[in-house]
């Protein structure tokens, strides 16, 4: 265990990071992000975990940052801008190394994967579905814009045409449907995601080591060269972003759980 709210466990070679604030479907917050980069780190450095898997408790895998949190935040005077600077180094740190190590990560991705939800998935290397799983980019809908190496990540999964249809649409994806466009590369009945991900796990951990870290690390140098100044790039725009009117009206049409009405 690394807090309350991030569990992990280490098992016959397999590192089980698990969301664990599953009464807000594993809203990220700073501890939660705080705790994530622990178990990450604590994975990467033990060579006993040759594999890792990451899911969710309860219902929902995560549903993205904490906007109750936030918003708490800025009722209290606090400066939005600050909020997002300080939960997305504690983010970007986790994804940057969840890229970096050499180890292969399935996600076991069970209910609700929105917002930095859906970049911790798309960061892993293989993800799992359950057959009740939902995809929602969700940022733009509040306002915002995405962090998480969302906008290096998922145009390279899904294509850039398809990426675009997230941002600006922001449809909700079924299982079937991210499994069609390629977002996950498995959709599996729920009662047996758990069982299905540690099967999967288990046959990478019996595998060569070296070699699957060697091919992540090449995939990595191909495809997302410039992931570490794409962060960087997310992390300055979105805190400039909660700043504006766009997300003052949208994170107040989410409290109220209302329409959000942007440049009335």
């Amino acid at each position: 265990m690394t807090s309350d709210s991030v569990l992990l466990s280490i098992d016959a070679g397999i590192g089980t990071i698990t969301l664990n604030r599953p009464e807000v479907l594993n809203a990220l917050d700073f501890a939660m992000a705080g705790g994530l980069v622990r178990a990450v780190q604590r994975c990467m450095e033990d060579p006993d975990v040759r594999a890792v898997i990451l899911t969710g408790a309860g219902r929902g895998f995560c549903a993205g940052g904490d906007m109750k949190a936030a918003w708490e935040h800025i009722q209290a005077g606090g400066d939005p801008r600050h909020f997002f600077r300080d939960l997305t180094v504690r983010l970007h740190r986790v994804i940057s190394d969840m890229r970096l190590m050499e180890k292969p990560i399935v996600a076991a991705i069970n209910g609700a994967a929105g917002g930095a939800g859906m970049s911790l998935a798309a960061a892993c290397d293989l993800r799992l579905a359950g057959a009740n799983a939902r995809f929602r980019q969700a940022y733009t809908s509040i306002g915002l814009v995405p962090d998480g190496g969302w906008t290096a990540i998922v145009p390279h999964l899904i294509g850039p045409g398809k990426a675009a249809e997230l941002l600006l649409l922001d449809p909700v994806l079924d299982a079937q449907t991210a499994l069609a466009v390629g977002l996950v590369h498995e959709v599996v009945p729920d009662a047996q995601l758990v069982e299905r991900a540690r099967e999967v796990a288990a046959g990478l951990a019996r595998g060569p080591a070296t070699a699957f870290g060697g091919a992540k690390a090449l995939v990595n140098g191909v495809v997302l060269p410039a992931l570490e100044a794409q962060l960087e790039r997310e992390r300055q725009r979105i805190i400039s972003q909660a700043a504006t009117a766009d997300f003052r009206e949208g994170l107040s049409a989410f409290v109220e759980k209302r329409q959000a009405k942007f440049n009335a």
